[in-house]
């Protein structure tokens, strides 16, 4: 069935505004388009079938022309394929046969990139796609685009920056992951870094609860969102350090204590409780040909080395041992071990927290306006100059100010020529950034000392009051930016003792 198309347009098709003529095409002259965004779920039903038989194909497909004088189908590929099936048995159900409406676009030969992306639009808008179809179809449509048309067609998807390299990174979960983070509402960015830390046990559900949180105060916010991406990010990193760690010992030849039998294990002793025959210490250099050397990784990855063996390799216990143990000191063993872990715990939430605080911080400078908050706060540190902005100015690292003040990784302009850069009225920003780095310092580690009970101390239990005001302003300002920023969890616990309080709790 012959056909007529119209001219060839070299100028880029507007979306939906280009000249299209509409044909009727005999539907065996039709193929699939390598372009249809489509992959999974391409054939057509029982129902589309039956109704195609019934009525036809009443509205038209899109196709291109092909050299061999086929049209791919690029649109409506499902209904075309009914078509042909509905023909090859018309003759013997008493029907007629009928061609295809088709809209012949001759204006995207050539033009891969919008023709999937066109592909991509008319399949989202009908029968649900799989979402890897619409992930691959998405990115390569991009990816072949020129500049103008892929800027146009991010849009149109209502895609972020960046949204090649997310498409490529959320492509790499498996299905049920996907379909997972698709129905709970995970946008492209967030299902790309899901993929990050996907490795890190319960990483989906922790991140869909942080999605809930973020949904549920309905501000369009993503701070509990990002507190919790950082914490897994901290865990990974963690996780990753250790591997390493093992690693780098298995390489070296040495035994770990967790490959022996378990029986094993029970009889190891570390080289700290025992000595030579003679009652000289034992260490890892003068016991390393010892056949039970072997070692384990305590919790900042250092190696602790033990005998597996002890006796039987000739080694003495220390003098004065340990007494044996009661049910009360396997209690307060238990306690310590909770205790410790609570605090390695807390140290890394404290540490990842830090990720989204100093973005958020970022975030505010580099506005064109700062909140009056800010700047009434960077101008009470600058007038009252407390004791650890003094310090942090005598060591004169401006990294913080000048990464704040939007400073590149690599770059080599320092703090003050960023600062010269910026007109007159960004003064407030330039100086908030200053009073936020000597924060930051100031609360960097978690870790600090009580001077009043001459023992260790940590933030995250007891933050003093002007370190507690600068994470309370940072929640403040992040809610007030439609939720863009919120405290982690660990730091609202820090905080907890600063909130003024209500009728009810007081």
């Amino acid at each position: 069935m012959a056909t007529a198309v119209s001219p060839q347009n070299d100028k880029p098709a507007e979306f939906e505004e280009a000249d299209q003529q509409i044909v009727h095409l005999d539907p065996a002259l039709l193929v699939r388009d390598e372009c249809n965004a489509r992959e999974h779920d391409t054939e057509p039903d029982d129902k589309l079938i039956a109704s195609v038989k019934e009525l036809g194909v009443e509205e038209a497909i899109s196709v291109r022309p092909n050299p061999d004088g086929t049209y791919g189908a690029f649109k409506g590929w499902r209904r075309g394929q009914a078509a042909q099936i509905a023909n090859a048995t018309a003759e013997q159900d008493g029907r007629p046969v009928r061609p295809v409406k088709a809209s012949v676009r001759t204006d995207l030969v050539g033009r891969d990139g919008w023709t999937r992306f066109l592909s991509l639009v008319e399949n989202d808008h009908r029968k649900e796609m799989d979402a890897r179809d619409t992930l691959a179809a998405q990115e390569l449509s991009l990816v072949g685009m020129d500049e103008v048309d892929q800027a146009r067609a991010v849009r149109a998807m209502g895609l972020k920056r960046d949204a090649v390299t997310h498409l490529r990174k959320a492509q790499k979960l498996d299905d049920a992951t996907l379909r997972q983070a698709t129905a709970g509402g995970m946008d492209l960015e967030q299902t790309a870094q899901l993929a990050e830390v996907e490795e890190i046990p319960n990483a989906p559900q922790r991140l869909l609860r942080a999605l809930a949180k973020d949904q549920e105060e309905g501000r369009g916010g993503r701070g509990h969102w990002d507190q919790e991406f950082a914490l897994l990010m901290e865990e990974q990193t963690s996780t990753k350090a250790r591997a390493d760690a093992t690693a780098a010992l298995e390489e070296s030849g040495v035994t770990l204590l967790s490959s022996l039998p378990y029986g094993t294990r029970q009889s190891a002793r570390p080289l700290s409780d025992l000595t030579t025959g003679l009652g000289a210490p034992l260490t890892a250099d003068n016991h390393h040909g010892c056949h039970g050397h072997c070692a384990t990784l305590n919790e900042e990855n250092q190696p602790v080395w033990y005998c597996s063996d002890p006796a039987g390799n000739g080694h003495k216990a220390r003098k004065q041992p340990k007494p044996p143990r009661s049910a009360q000191d396997e209690e307060k063993a238990a306690e310590k071990a909770a205790e410790r872990a609570r605090v390695v715990a807390c140290n890394r939430a404290w540490k990842a927290a830090a990720g989204p605080r100093q973005q958020f911080v970022t975030r505010l400078v580099k506005g064109k306006t700062l909140p009056e908050e800010a700047r009434v706060f960077a101008q009470q540190v600058l007038m009252d100059l407390p004791e650890f902005y003094g310090k942090w100015a005598i060591k004169g690292d401006t990294t913080d100010v000048g990464r704040f003040l939007g400073a590149k990784d690599g770059e080599d302009t320092t703090a003050a020529e960023l600062a010269a850069a910026l007109p007159k009225a960004r003064l407030a920003n330039i100086l908030f950034a200053q009073v936020a780095a000597a924060y930051e310092a100031d609360i960097r580690d978690p870790k600090t000392y009580d001077m009043v009970r001459y023992q260790p101390a940590y933030l995250w239990e007891a933050p003093n009051p002007r370190q507690a005001a600068y994470l309370l302003l940072l929640e403040a300002l992040g809610q007030a930016d439609n939720g863009s920023y919120a405290l982690s969890e660990v730091e609202d616990q820090a905080v907890a003792q600063y909130r003024p309080q209500t009728p009810d709790a007081a």
